[in-house]
């Protein structure tokens, strides 16, 4: 499919930069793993100015079971969606998915010309989300870092963790809700996928954090969902503010940390009480 977008024009077209044509003032692309229905465009859009405006689009395999081997394989999917986004008139486009970041030994490096080279053929800014917890834990200048591995299976958790070292990160603590004791196997934690009852987001928390004293702040991986009290599963970008109270820290993760880079893209800001990564963008 790259060679696909090879063969014809990368330029975006040219109607897309005159904001008389644009539906909205701030454009936003998402796109997410197969088979999943995500919850980032509607979270983002909850919280953001009525200024700005979403389009998501999935990336698609008639199979897919969630393996880092077809994150590895299936990159270059992510090629088409910046070309199909930056042709509908993104000015951004966010990728949800933290594995696709370090899945097949990739680097902070790699994804980084990877996003940049993406932007600049398509003239549309393409934000990973596990990059994106690199650049926003640079934006609090942390150090030592604790990472909740959530639901991760131990090479997802291991994969990320060795992303994050490699970015220049004291990495104090990583474990998943098996490692927490949460859960007794890591099919208990399958199974639930990926949405949890609404204690455990501040028992797996307050976990980390008593296991990590020393870090500067503690990372969430991925996209973990907690049921409220109405039954209604809600992310970190909903939580954080009352578990970064509870446990004394600031914490980043994929959903909020993608979020931030793209307001920043954007040069808007989310409205509401948010975490202390959002809140830069509010001062």
């Amino acid at each position: 499919m790259v060679q696909d977008c090879d063969r014809v024009s990368a330029m975006k077209p040219e109607r897309w930069f005159d904001p008389n044509n644009k539906l909205f003032p701030h454009q936003v692309g998402f796109t997410g793993p197969p088979h999943d229905f995500d919850a980032a465009p509607s979270d983002f859009l909850r919280i953001s100015p009525r200024s700005v405006g979403v389009h998501g689009r999935l990336l698609h395999l008639p199979v897919y079971a969630h393996e880092l081997k077809q994150r590895q394989d299936n990159f270059h999917l992510l090629e088409e969606v910046v070309h199909c986004m930056s042709n509908a008139g993104a000015d951004v486009v966010g990728q949800v998915g933290t594995n696709w970041s370090h899945a097949g030994g990739k680097t902070p490096e790699d994804i980084r010309e990877f996003c940049d080279r993406m932007g600049d053929k398509y003239k549309t800014p393409l934000h990973m989300a596990g990059m994106c917890l690199v650049e926003g834990l640079r934006e609090l200048n942390t150090e030592k870092i604790a990472v909740n591995a959530v639901y991760y299976w131990p090479d997802w958790r291991d994969g990320i963790t060795r992303f994050l070292k490699e970015a220049g990160f004291d990495i104090v603590y990583s474990g998943n809700f098996v490692d927490q004791g949460l859960y007794g196997t890591q099919d208990q934690v399958n199974d639930c996928v990926w949405i949890f009852p609404g204690d455990v987001a501040e028992t797996s928390m307050t976990c980390v954090a008593e296991r990590a004293p020393e870090a500067d702040a503690v990372v969430i991986t991925g996209m973990p969902n907690w049921r409220n009290a109405n039954g209604i599963p809600e992310r970190a970008v909903t939580l954080a503010p009352a578990l970064e109270a509870k446990i004394g820290k600031p914490i980043v993760s994929s959903d909020f940390a993608l979020y931030w880079n793209i307001y920043r893209t954007l040069g808007t800001a989310p409205v509401g009480t948010q975490c202390r990564l959002l809140s830069t963008l509010q001062d």
